[in-house]
């Protein structure tokens, strides 16, 4: 059983401060079981009791997945001082206090990024030795040389020396200079130096796919929406 005290079942179900629910509640804003409670500490079952927010259902979720589909020129952090991220774009009806991204995007990158506060879902997603595929489009300075899917599938060797785990680099469209590459690690940057180890320059790089699972066709830049309990267990491979 999941028992919270009222104002920090508001704080983090409805993804505001814990000051700004302890005001709602005490201003009348909160019913519990059909009942206004304005007592902050009145103890919540979040897995039975009925509560409701400014008349909308709360609904209890230990931890949250978004899927966010990612623009250009935003940074993939929690927070920066100076520049727009990714936690920024998330509405307040989903927003957790400690919510960040799962695996990054470069700023000028695009495309399917997850964000949560479930930090051992994120371990499990980006460890190398969980095989989990991160699917991306890329468009080029040029052709895809022949070599380039043996390099790709043997393990590119980076401008340092770094040897990469074995990729799949496939759809090579060499009238259109593009192509797309599955990688299941996050080295820095590591698509756009996979092929600047081939003599290509990446100009356009998204993110389709983690896994089986693929950026909602539905959502524009800049757009996100929560992940059903399907699509979380299914990046990961698992059944719910």
């Amino acid at each position: 059983m999941a028992v919270f005290r009222l104002d920090r079942f508001i704080a983090t179900q409805a993804g505001i401060s814990r000051s700004e629910a302890s005001s709602a509640v005490k201003a009348g804003r909160v019913r519990v079981n059909n009942k206004t409670e304005k007592n902050v500490s009145a103890k919540i079952d979040a897995e039975n009791d009925r509560v409701f927010f400014d008349g909308n259902p709360v609904e209890y979720s230990e931890f949250v997945y978004i899927m966010l589909n990612k623009p250009a020129g935003v940074l993939s952090a929690s927070r920066d001082p100076k520049m727009k991220t990714v936690v920024d774009l998330v509405p307040d009806s989903l927003r957790r206090k400690n919510l960040f991204p799962a695996g990054r995007l470069d700023r000028d990158s695009v495309g399917l990024i997850i964000l949560t506060d479930d930090g051992q879902f994120c371990h499990r997603l980006l460890s190398p030795k969980k095989h989990v595929y991160k699917t991306y489009f890329v468009r080029l300075d040029g052709a895809v040389p022949d070599s380039a899917e043996r390099i790709f599938g043997d393990g590119a060797v980076l401008e340092d020396g770094t040897k990469c785990l074995p990729a799949r680099l496939f759809d090579i469209d060499n009238d259109k200079y593009c192509a797309r590459v599955q990688i299941c690690e996050g080295k820095f940057h590591q698509v756009k130096r996979m092929f600047n180890s081939v003599g290509l320059n990446v100009i356009y790089l998204k993110r389709e796919g983690i896994g089986p699972l693929s950026l909602d066709e539905g959502l524009a830049e800049g757009q996100c929406r929560a992940l059903k309990r399907e699509e979380v267990y299914l990046m990961l491979g698992e059944n719910p």
